[in-house]
């Protein structure tokens, strides 16, 4: 139902921004760093609720498609109940948002809103994003990159450039997480008339352009360290190099979507191994 493994799309940007933000402030405000973490997992799940009842009311998903939550074709979970639990938990992260603010800025609740609202329209509305080529750029943006922006903002009260550069990286495999997910369904979500970035350019092209923004995401890094904007323990992340390549080379060829769910699976896990390493290079830079 909440489906987990998209989750590294909430907490890796939180914890990223937070710890960017210490070696801003050389401290944490804990009670703003938790509200932040909880408000942001419950915003993903609320997501990933809306995709489910949206996509069961479309018609896209049935008791035979592949990867998603299933409580709805599978588990006989009621439309209604799976519509009603991701609006209330929207509601608590509103509540959640508002105690930010109050620690905080009002700015912050504005950009949480437009997170929330891209979460809601991905797959609901009258033009879902997730029927569009741009639903790598909005879960990029929305639920890596700004997620990541406000996590610093609320420690430092301010956005600095260094933060906004060593960001993009998480955005981009964010951004890939989803394409991922596009790529696996593309005859699914074709014949349902879907218009994702995948049908648009076809398999192939596709998965091209996957290997492209992970590839982008390294290189990145490589280019942050030789400007010395950040150090060379940012270079941990290449530890993770495998498991992209495991997502990569398993897009290579293509096949049903069940045998595409382990390379859509490593793309997750690279997202959060990526995140954490980069995390750790950049506590260990602190400390040091």
């Amino acid at each position: 139902m909440t489906r987990p493994h998209t989750l590294t799309a909430s907490f890796v940007p939180v914890i990223l921004g937070t710890a960017l933000a210490l070696e801003y402030t050389y401290t944490v405000h804990w009670n703003l760093f938790w509200a932040m973490l909880i408000a942001s997992m419950l915003i993903q799940i609320a997501t990933n609720l809306f995709n489910e009842y949206f996509d069961y009311k479309r018609g896209l998903d049935t008791e035979d498609s592949i990867g998603i939550g299933g409580s709805i074709v599978r588990d006989g979970f009621e439309p209604k109940t799976i519509s009603n639990l991701a609006k209330l938990l929207c509601l608590i992260s509103l509540g959640i948002g508002l105690y930010i603010c109050i620690h905080s800025s009002w700015w912050v609740g504005l950009a949480g809103v437009g997170c929330m609202a891209v979460g809601y329209l991905y797959s609901g509305g009258a033009k879902p994003i997730a029927y569009t080529p741009f639903g790598e750029i909005a879960s990029g943006l929305f639920m890596g990159l700004f997620i990541l922006w406000i996590a610093f903002f609320i420690q430092a009260d301010t956005l600095t450039m260094r933060a906004v550069l060593i960001s993009l990286p998480i955005g981009f495999l964010v951004g890939a997480i989803n394409m991922a997910n596009n790529i696996r369904d593309l005859d699914n979500d074709q014949e349902k008339g879907r218009r994702t970035l995948p049908i648009v350019l076809g398999y192939e092209q596709a998965v091209k352009v996957f290997s492209y923004v992970i590839a982008a995401a390294y290189l990145w890094m490589v280019g942050l360290v030789l400007a010395h904007v950040i150090s060379f323990w940012a270079l941990l992340v290449f530890l993770s190099l495998p498991k992209a390549l495991q997502a990569i080379l398993g897009f290579k060829t293509k096949g049903t979507a069940l045998k595409l769910m382990p390379a859509m699976q490593a793309t997750a896990q690279l997202s959060t191994l990526f995140g954490l390493l980069l995390f750790v290079g950049i506590i260990w830079d602190h400390v040091v």
